[in-house]
């Protein structure tokens, strides 16, 4: 990331119901990861959106908070959580000071880590680290440097850079990113608006010593 997105876009995004990485479901490879026994104890959706990873792994039983810093995408989470009739707990908090909270076994980051800098980047490592509990589990899902553009990509080395320190990098997958091609990335995509992708991306497993 050349600059980290004012986050204020990203609640316009929510707000105006055009948030390209909304799909109305779970991510596929969160999905495999829940399914291969990867999420354990109590959980930290950093980044929720509009909840559907807090939602499935509510409905599974786990213990999980699912927090956003963009208002409007926790207001439209615990309006899923209603409709599906599942009673979800979501909170917004910024992601970027989860060291003053409490801590976890297991972090879900579906499309945050990738929107960081490199200025704000460590900062929020570092926040991952001090809210996992020690031989904890941080997931990252982060677009690859391998797509098309479709939003903030990250490269390999920038991953296993980021989680060098205080950390096990215990895997560095390539998987896929699921979102929505917008307006504004039709020319780039090549696809028209509305139609859904599966775009290149990393999913790390970093497990906190």
């Amino acid at each position: 990331m050349d600059s980290t997105p004012e986050l204020s876009l990203f609640d316009k995004a929510y707000e105006s119901h055009t948030a390209p990485w909304v799909i109305g479901e779970p991510q596929p490879a969160i999905v495999a990861l829940e399914r291969a026994g990867r999420i354990s104890g109590s959980v930290l959706d950093a980044g929720c959106g509009t909840g559907e990873h807090t939602i499935l792994l509510t409905r599974l039983g786990y213990d999980v908070l699912g927090i956003d810093f963009a208002p409007n995408a926790i207001e439209q989470a615990r309006a899923n959580a209603a409709a599906k009739g599942v009673d979800a707990n979501f909170a917004v908090a910024d992601a970027m000071k989860l060291g003053d909270g409490p801590r976890y076994d297991t972090i879900i980051d579906s499309a945050l880590f990738h929107i960081f800098d490199d200025a704000d980047r460590p900062t929020y490592v570092a926040g991952l680290h001090a809210a996992c509990r020690p031989g904890g589990v941080v997931h990252v899902l982060a677009l690859s440097d391998a797509g098309r553009g479709f939003g903030p990509e990250v490269s390999e080395a920038v991953v296993r850079d980021a989680f060098a320190d205080g950390w096990v990098l215990e895997a560095l997958d390539t998987t896929t990113y699921r979102g929505v091609v917008g307006p504004a990335q039709t020319e780039e995509i090549g696809l028209p608006a509305g139609t859904h992708v599966d775009e290149p991306a990393w999913l790390a497993r970093a497990r906190r010593t």
